[in-house]
């Protein structure tokens, strides 16, 4: 297309109106269509607000086909009817949902043309059959003039100013366009923009918007977008379209086009501007009927957009004709539908499961119903809000949905007042049962259930006993970061868990009496070279054996922060754990912290401090944690790892007291240094009444701050009157970036990296000006190049080592 100089000055405004409109229709044709855009977001808003200006400054420039008209036009009061010029006939759908019923189809075309076994096979055309709402496009002189629904296939409903606000459906064809072309296709909503708007919707209801709501399936949606009678509302919903058919045409004998194929119209629609589907194919006879059937079956739900079967039909238009109709169907084609994604069937109970990571889901218990191709009789609720906005209970009738190997769902309860006539048992909503409750306690183990604040999710607390939680408890025990069991991967966890070897992480301290040699791990089939196939048993092999049982005796010291880390409390990551080391010294005090002394820590919150005392307060996990430190030694952090010193400053601005600003706290430290001064000075009743050293000197003296600060006491942690905490680090390393690279020796890469993190240094993982530091061991390579190019230092991992034991973290 030959592009007008958009940048000229408008010597003509109608001539500058037709450049921009050109130039949008073609630019939005390469984006909504053929998804290859060429022009950047911001120029192409530019030009759009450009004719917009120019066509308020000359409203009789205005057209229907000006891409300023897509969303525009007043609320109607109601839809016009529209009467088709050619029916918008239904297709026949064949019943059997197998692939047999693509050759039932082939049969009964070959028995309509008269043919024999010994003809050719009969040309054809397959496409997906869309889960959408059929629409009626009518264009004369090229212009969009008329948008009509199916309604009854003989007069449907106007939703022309609907429709403008899809920006696949062209508002002006090319000049090669017929005079007169009517093209049908789908109407039908993304599944990515469906998800967008139900979530949108979602926000609206939680603001307390009155009158909104979610929104079942996309087919829903799009049904609802384009029956809005204001289309301003309309716009706001994404609507997408596919082109598959004709209706009325200006005939080949008045200079209409002339066709031979279903699949060359289908082309031209194409060039014409219309989005036709990649996955229209054609194909020769039954096997191809049915290998389209089985491929597009298997792509289903990986696409972005819902499909309910194929159609196939004949592709010579010729054919077509001869075969002819039957009553309003044509001979020629067959809608042939997959399996059945929604169901209706009956609620028979609702339990709650408990997932791997502790997470508690209701899932409704169904009457046996069969969907998507398998029988179903459980469907996740998801969470207990979604469970009560849907408001299922035991015995409703609901629609269940399941789309391949998606997990099955309840859409949506179907009430008698909604379909009296579903064909599946009901009850009269006053007889309905309880709304559902989550639970309070894990149905598996009993230990609490909780729900954090800002979260859908409940979830059981008993991580280190609640058999549900045990496979992933005990690898996350096992894994490299927490107390690395090397040779423990999650088969062999798995099955000495199912063997009831393991069923705490204290368990694997009792490996080592266990008959581990020749244990079967599985069963695989074996094919010797006869080609004759046995099973074969994997047996834990002698080295093995040693290997696991070294590994486990190996981490009886691994270092507090491991230990705490592997204990799997939600929230507490790595860093977390350190921190909580470094405060704490051993796992018992810190199991015996209180939510004051938690709140003291750095960069430790609410809801990490909540978790924290959720998971110590449980009595299973407090029988698994005295069996592990039967077994443990930790080594706790260095001492000049370990919290020395608290600011009581700092305290004062945690207790946020009403009224009780910065600086006030700053006086009451000036006077009283530490919380113990203060406290002190109100035993002996030196505080003036009401004043605010007397009102912190109450909040201190509760029980709950009695305890904190008797375990900080305990901690050896002192107080200072401002923020500085003593740290020991060296200034060697303090502050510096090191980058260390090659093979180091003495310790791993990883201890490496944490030892420069306790000396108060940072490390990255690549050489830049910014790095003060490259510490490098056999096999260094560009790191090392890069370093010797910037003049940055470089040291062996001896004189790193020398460092760190400088600066106090190290011991060789």
């Amino acid at each position: 297309m030959h592009t007008p100089d958009l940048f000229a000055p408008p010597l003509d405004h109608a001539k500058r109106v037709a450049e921009l409109r050109q130039a949008l229709h073609h630019h939005a044709h390469l984006y909504h269509v053929l998804d290859a855009p060429s022009l950047p977001d911001a120029e192409y808003d530019r030009l759009f607000k450009e004719l917009q200006a120019l066509e308020a400054a000359h409203p009789e420039l205005i057209t229907p086909d000006s891409p300023t008209q897509r969303v525009g036009g007043r609320p109607l009061d109601k839809f016009a009817p529209v009467r088709h010029a050619m029916p918008m006939l239904s297709i026949r759908t064949e019943t059997d949902t197998t692939p047999a019923g693509a050759e039932n189809f082939d049969a009964r075309i070959r028995r309509e043309l008269g043919l024999t076994d010994t003809d050719p096979p009969v040309p054809y055309v397959a496409e997906p059959k869309f889960d959408g709402l059929a629409m009626s496009l009518r264009y004369e002189h090229g212009v969009l003039v008329q948008a009509a629904t199916r309604g009854d296939g003989e007069t449907g409903e106007e939703v022309t100013q609907n429709i403008r606000t899809i920006g696949q459906i062209p508002l002006r064809l090319p000049d090669a366009a017929p005079a007169v072309l009517e093209v049908r296709g789908e109407v039908y909503m993304r599944r990515d923009d469906f998800e967008t708007l139900n979530e949108r919707q979602r926000q609206k209801i939680a603001a307390g918007v009155k009158g909104e709501k979610t929104f079942v399936n996309p087919r829903n949606a799009a049904a609802g977008a384009v029956r809005q009678l204001d289309p301003a509302i309309a716009a706001q919903r994404p609507l997408s379209f596919f082109a598959y058919g004709l209706g009325e045409v200006t005939p080949a004998e008045s200079g209409g086009p002339t066709f031979a194929t279903h699949f060359e119209m289908l082309q031209n629609l194409k060039s014409w501007g219309f989005p036709v589907s990649e996955l229209v194919k054609q194909g020769q006879g039954a096997s191809e009927l049915v290998a389209y059937y089985n491929a597009i079956g298997t792509q289903r739900d990986s696409l972005g957009f819902d499909i309910d079967g194929v159609v196939y039909k004949v592709d010579s238009l010729a054919l077509q004709r001869q075969l002819g109709f039957v009553t309003r169907e044509p001979r020629w084609a067959v809608a042939h539908k997959f399996p059945a994604q929604e169901m209706l069937t009956t609620v028979l109970a609702i339990d709650v499961q408990v997932g791997r990571t502790g997470k508690l889901t209701p899932v409704a218990k169904l009457a046996p119903v069969f969907v998507g191709g398998v029988t179903v009789t459980n469907a996740t609720l998801h969470n207990e809000d979604e469970a009560r906005r849907k408001d299922v209970r035991v015995g409703d009738t609901v629609i269940v949905r399941r789309a391949g190997d998606v997990i099955p769902e309840v859409v949506s309860v179907v009430l008698p007042s909604d379909d009296a006539s579903c064909g599946s048992p009901t009850i009269a909503a006053s007889e309905r049962g309880a709304m559902f409750t989550m639970p309070k306690t894990c149905p598996v183990c009993g230990s609490a259930a909780v729900r954090e604040e800002g979260e859908a999710d409940y979830r059981c607390t008993g991580g280190l006993f609640c058999s549900a939680q045990r496979t992933q408890a005990l690898a996350h025990f096992a894994s490299r970061q927490a107390m690395d069991l090397d040779g423990f991967g999650d088969e062999y966890i798995e099955r000495f868990a199912q063997f009831g070897w393991l069923t705490t992480v204290a368990d694997f301290y009792q490996l080592k009496d266990k008959p581990l040699v020749g244990f079967v791990i599985r069963e695989e089939p074996f094919t010797y070279k006869d080609g004759d196939t046995k099973t074969k048993l994997v047996r834990v092999q002698e080295d093995l054996a040693a290997k696991l049982v070294a590994s486990v005796e190996e981490s009886r010291t691994r270092p507090l922060r491991r230990v705490i880390f592997g204990l799997g409390i939600r929230h507490v990551g790595e860093a977390t754990a350190k921190d909580l080391a470094r405060f704490f010294g051993s796992l018992t005090e810190l199991a015996q912290a209180t939510a004051e002394v938690l709140l003291l820590i750095d960069n430790l919150g609410e809801v990490t401090a909540k978790s924290l005392l959720s998971f110590f307060s449980q009595e299973h996990n407090k029988e698994v944690l005295s069996d592990l430190l039967r077994e443990l030694s930790p080594l706790p952090p260095m001492q000049t790892e370990r919290v020395v010193s608290l600011s009581f400053l700092k305290l004062l601005s945690t207790l946020a007291i009403k009224k009780v600003g910065t600086k006030s706290q700053k006086l009451v430290v000036e006077a009283f240094p530490t919380p113990h001064a203060l406290l002190e000075a109100g035993k002996r009743n030196t505080l003036q009444s009401g004043s605010v050293e007397s009102r912190i000197f109450e909040v201190l003296s509760s029980e709950n701050w009695q305890k904190a600060l008797a375990q900080t006491d305990r901690l050896g942690i002192s107080w200072s009157d401002d923020s500085e905490v003593v740290d020991g680090h060296s200034s060697l390393l303090a502050g510096k970036t090191i980058v260390i690279t090659g093979t180091l020796d003495k310790v791993s890469r990883d201890r490496a990296k944490e030892l420069a993190e306790l000396a108060g240094a940072k490390t990255a993982g690549s050489v830049s000006r910014k790095t003060d530091l490259v510490v490098a061991g056999p096999g260094a390579g560009s790191k090392l190049a890069d370093a010797q190019k910037f003049g940055i230092e470089v040291i062996d991992e001896a004189e790193y080592l020398k460092r760190l034991s400088s600066a106090g973290v190290f011991n060789d």
